[in-house]
């Protein structure tokens, strides 16, 4: 039974998710410290967090069994995403689930800065009445700049057309045709810097876009300029953006997001009066902490029940019918590479996957990925699994590239590989059977029909009588029973091709006796 061990508070609609999953058993404890969470780490299958634990480097590296981190939220930055790609570990949160919440705070942060609520509600209770001190701007007609036009930034610009603004947007992963279908005009972040008189961050944290917003951008900017950061303290540099609140060159700032979370009350920015701020309550509604905790339940449930992976970070996301599609393909994937890597010779320096077919209409990288499992498997061993895989073979400079083709030549769907290497280049070619069974129908230049299971021997031949004869003696002399053969040629009395499936173990003594039979001029053992 998986276990599944829940850090930070969960609601209970998400617990509940968990609790009758079936196969799946759950453990509350949201009072760990970091060393006490590293102690009990290797004992579960999944962990499920919020933003409190900090699932680190030395937390994944203990964690022995762990293959499922579930963050309840967007940002992934309490999750050292590069070491659980390492350890193999999927990463996956919860984009869709406080999305309205958030988009929904962003927007109250644009209507309280433009018309100065905070301040002038603060001035009211203090028993002032000073109308003219808070005179706003009407957001009419003005010029909101989007950083990042995913779910929240998409939502922020459909409530920005009610009140009649004109919205630019900066975001390299949006093509223009669809956002000009939603009537936001894209353009590069520069250009949005300057004809803006609103500007509102959506875009993760990441190495690029630490300090996006500092001194050199700010200068870029119109006089009397808006800033609105819902997203992650660190994307605007915060003593950059207190220089310019105070030369007058930002008008104000609101923040729900800041550097260092709680805000030291030592930072310049809580001092200024054209700043507001609240403690990052863009999830913090009662709707969004229930969603997003049912939405972390059920993907984690899914992943660890093998129903499909979803919102993954470090793996693509499928949904549980396209994994089905998928499941056969991958396990063909898998064996190839397997093959593959036991076949050629020499040190791997290239792998061109070549998909044909049908298959050709998904998204394809978990079968590249479990290419790269199967190649490196009989030298890394456990080591290396379906998340890592790819990132190990950069790692020891095997270039991976992959095509796709709708022909469909012999076969109505076909995985290619070509392996080169800096001894030889070898290809292999595989399919499903109609009962979804891998099978080999090509090495090199030989048609063939290989199971690719369990035992198996390759042979390379003269295509002369009495090489099926010698092999079938000899295995009987060892009591081998063939489960299988294939054979391969181009032309009569050329060389051919010979794959064996076999019920046991060859040694290294029945493989020289192969290789001492007339003809036979090559021979290896394959295990699969």
């Amino acid at each position: 039974m998986a276990k599944v061990l829940v850090s930070d508070p969960l609601s209970e609609e998400g617990l509940k998710i968990l609790q009758e999953s079936g196969g799946l058993q759950v453990d509350v404890r949201t009072d760990l410290t970091p060393e006490q969470l590293k102690g009990v780490i290797g004992d579960y299958d999944a962990l499920v967090v919020r933003s409190a634990t900090k699932v680190t480097r030395e937390v994944i590296f203990a964690a022995a069994r762990l293959k499922v981190i579930g963050r309840a939220g967007v940002g992934l930055d309490n999750v050292d995403l590069e070491a659980a790609t390492q350890k193999g570990i999927i990463v996956m949160n919860t984009p869709a689930g406080n999305t309205m919440s958030t988009a929904e705070h962003t927007v109250s942060m644009i209507l309280s800065l433009a018309r100065n609520i905070p301040q002038a509600s603060a001035s009211v209770k203090r028993g002032e009445w000073k109308r003219s001190k808070f005179t706003g701007v009407e957001l009419y007609a003005k010029t909101l700049g989007i950083v990042g036009l995913g779910r929240i930034g998409t939502e922020v610009a459909k409530r920005a057309f009610s009140f009649g603004m004109r919205i630019l947007a900066f975001d390299p992963f949006l093509s223009r045709q669809v956002a000009e279908e939603l009537g936001i005009e894209i353009v590069e972040l520069k250009e949005l810097f300057k004809r803006s008189d609103f500007i509102t961050i959506h875009t993760p944290l990441t190495a690029d876009t630490k300090h996006l917003i500092s001194t050199e951008q700010f200068a870029l900017m119109k006089k009397g300029v808006r800033l609105v950061n819902c997203a992650r303290g660190g994307i605007v540099d915060e003593a950059a953006l207190a220089a310019a609140v105070k030369e007058g060159k930002v008008a104000g700032a609101a923040l729900d997001v800041f550097e260092k979370e709680p805000v030291s009350p030592d930072n310049e920015l809580l001092k200024l009066d054209g700043v507001i701020t609240t403690p990052h309550l863009g999830a913090s509604t009662e709707e969004a902490q229930v969603n997003v905790s049912i939405e972390v339940a059920e993907i984690v449930r899914d992943a660890l029940l093998g129903r499909g992976i979803r919102n993954a970070a470090n793996y693509p996301s499928l949904e549980s019918e396209v994994y089905k599609v998928l499941e056969p393909y991958t396990v063909l994937a898998e064996r190839l590479g397997i093959f593959a890597g036991q076949l050629a010779e020499g040190r791997f320096h290239e792998i061109k996957i070549t998909y044909v077919g049908d298959i050709i209409k998904y998204n394809l990288t978990p079968l590249t990925m479990a290419i790269a499992k199967g190649l490196l498997s009989p030298i890394l061993k456990e080591t290396v699994n379906f998340i890592n895989a790819t990132s190990l073979a950069k790692e020891r400079g095997i270039n991976i590239t992959e095509t796709k083709s709708p022909k469909e030549e012999e076969f109505v769907t076909l995985v290619q590989l070509e392996i080169n290497t800096d001894k030889e280049s070898r290809r292999i070619a595989g399919t499903l059977s109609a009962n979804k069974q891998p099978r080999i129908v090509k090495i090199d230049d030989y048609y063939v029909e290989s199971s690719p299971v369990g035992e198996m021997l390759f042979i390379r031949n003269r295509d002369v009588p009495g090489i099926i004869g010698g092999l079938g003696s000899l295995m009987g002399q060892y009591n081998i029973n063939i489960a299988a053969m294939s054979f391969g040629r181009q032309t009569a009395g050329g060389t051919a091709l010979s794959v064996l499936n076999v019920d046991s173990v060859l040694t290294p003594e029945v493989l020289e006796k192969v290789r001492k039979i007339e003809n036979v001029l090559y021979a290896k053992v394959i295990k699969i």
